[in-house]
């Protein structure tokens, strides 16, 4: 009988190599985010209207939805060094782009490259997330990587702020370009190659298969289904919020409160929730009874009245996150193949990105219609029927974590 070659190994113990990805997913999501709350005020400056402004942002929500899913496959079919690598490049030359801009039109490009580039960084290192780690520490190693992007997105807006009023918009995105460039040494030293074998556990690769046989995969379209669905929630969180809670009385200072609370509980809650997954024996109950959680905040957010109750809502509402998001990373990595896991979660990503402009889109209208208590009520009940297709979804799903 012919011997099988042995896989070659990773260069690293794989603790250290899931630490080289949440590095390098926090400063890839501060580096982005500096540029984030900035950019709206640079394109004022150069003559925007509101109009203009709200085009900006929708340009790099959309392009970041819908290329994640063709770039995960990428990921898949190319290499994950090669499509994590590609990423950063676009998003060095977009701050360089910046900096060089005069009219808002070119700001409106360079959103659309811009989202281009996060979508090739976000679900690619996810993916490596999964390679890397052993099945049954899946959810704690989603749980760090998580955790990591979160404080990325927390810190990149106010670094960005504290840049530009101390150097100026062109100097904040020349000074993202250089943060940029650094990451690269790391990312190019230190993450393997598609040809290493992630884990010792690991089967070898086979050929990746094609995403019309994933979409028959009823267990990664629950998943789907409930990352929209609880993003959903989430967009109203973030774009009404601020609104509502200025509409009873709130101030600036406190609403910035209510939003680091969220913010903190969500970040912190994300190891040990993922350490909990690991220790269930089906780690989707988990991920219903956080979003079942998540639908249940978002309606006790709309019928908050003073800032003790806000508080007490958005502190429940981070914790639900946790709670649910945290297991879903670790499941889509349990129900595709390895070699499919850059389509899967380039999926996952397009479902966070493009449910969160739709939530923003459709729901001030409504709001306008019902009021806030009435379109907080509504969201929730998106969230908990998605958590029920869910169940529904994945409910004969019978995996192995090895």
């Amino acid at each position: 009988m012919e011997s099988t070659p042995p896989e070659p190994t990773p260069p690293h113990p794989h603790r250290f190599l899931i630490l080289v990805c949440c590095g390098l997913g926090f400063a890839s999501y501060v580096t982005s985010y500096m540029r984030i709350p900035v950019v709206p005020l640079f394109a004022l400056d150069l003559g925007a209207g509101a109009v203009m402004v709200g085009l900006i942002n929708s340009a790099f929500l959309l392009t970041t939805g819908i290329c994640a899913f063709p770039l995960g496959l990428l990921g898949d079919r190319w290499g994950r060094k090669l499509v994590v690598n590609l990423g950063l490049l676009i998003s060095l030359i977009t701050s360089v782009l910046l900096a060089l801009s005069v009219a808002p039109w070119q700001l409106l490009l360079i959103y659309l490259l811009f989202g281009v580039g996060l979508a090739a960084i976000g679900p690619t290192l996810m993916a490596y997330v999964a390679d890397l780690s052993p099945a049954t520490h899946l959810g704690r190693s989603y749980g760090a990587y998580t955790l990591a992007i979160y404080t990325g997105m927390s810190l990149g807006p106010a670094l960005g702020g504290w840049v530009a009023d101390w150097l100026g918009f062109r100097l904040l995105f020349l000074a993202s370009a250089a943060l940029v460039a650094l990451i690269f040494v790391p990312s190019l030293a230190l993450l393997p190659g598609s040809g290493l074998a992630p884990h010792p556990a690991s089967a070898p690769p086979k050929a990746p298969p094609s995403w019309r046989g994933l979409l028959r995969n009823r267990a990664l379209l629950g998943c789907w289904l409930l990352t929209f669905g609880g993003c959903f929630g989430l967009g109203i969180f973030i774009t009404f919020a601020p609104l509502y809670m200025k509409d009873q009385g709130l101030s600036v200072g406190n609403i910035g409160l209510v939003f680091a609370l969220q913010a903190a509980v969500n970040a912190l809650s994300r190891i040990p929730c993922g350490r909990l997954s690991d220790r269930l024996d089906r780690r989707w109950d988990q991920a219903i009874a956080g979003f079942v959680l998540l639908g249940m905040a978002l309606a006790a957010f709309g019928w908050a009245h003073t800032l003790l109750q806000f508080l007490a809502a958005a502190g429940l509402l981070g914790f639900a996150m946790g709670l649910g998001f945290t297991p879903v990373g670790a499941l889509i990595a349990e129900v595709v193949p390895p070699e499919a896991r850059g389509l899967a979660m380039g999926g996952y990503n397009t479902c966070i990105y493009l449910s969160m402009m739709l939530s923003s889109a459709l729901m001030g209208g409504i709001i306008h219609w019902i009021g806030f208590t009435g379109g907080y009520l509504l969201s929730g009940v998106v969230v908990i029927l998605s958590a029920g297709g869910f169940y529904l979804l994945i409910r004969n799903f019978s995996g192995s974590r090895g």
